[in-house]
């Protein structure tokens, strides 16, 4: 049940461009992660000019404003499985939404079973509901 937080700098994408964007990342989340088809989970924000702030980390990576910030809480995955992700995710978003793979900086985070409500106050998880 991957979390996908999308950020992005305003006004650098229509919705609909924003929308192929979220598209290509969830294309990826079933594919690589192996998540069921209507698993999707995901936050899209829009933050001013110079609110994100991304440097190269000395690696020498030239960021643009057309960066794309995404962390994907997520339980169970394997190193290979992550690795894939972001191969699939710079891959995928350059071929669909045109994403230089240098402005894409992608973050995942793990959790547990019992970390997850999906709604209604209970713990699908735990209860057995999932």
């Amino acid at each position: 049940m991957p979390l996908v937080r999308i950020d992005v700098i305003e006004g650098r994408r229509t919705p609909e461009e924003l929308r192929r964007l979220a598209d290509a990342v969830q294309e990826v989340v079933l594919d690589v992660f192996a998540a069921p088809p209507r698993d999707r989970y995901q936050v899209i924000t829009e933050h001013r000019p110079g609110q994100i702030i991304c440097e190269d980390t000395g690696l020498g990576i030239e960021r643009t404003d057309d960066l794309v910030v995404l962390q994907v809480f997520q339980q169970g995955r394997s190193e290979e499985q992550k690795r894939a992700l972001y191969a699939g995710l710079a891959q995928r978003l350059e071929e669909a939404a045109g994403l230089s793979p240098s402005d894409l900086v992608v973050s995942v985070a793990s959790n547990t079973r019992e970390d997850w409500s999906f709604g209604l106050g209970r713990a699908q998880f735990l209860e057995g509901d999932l």
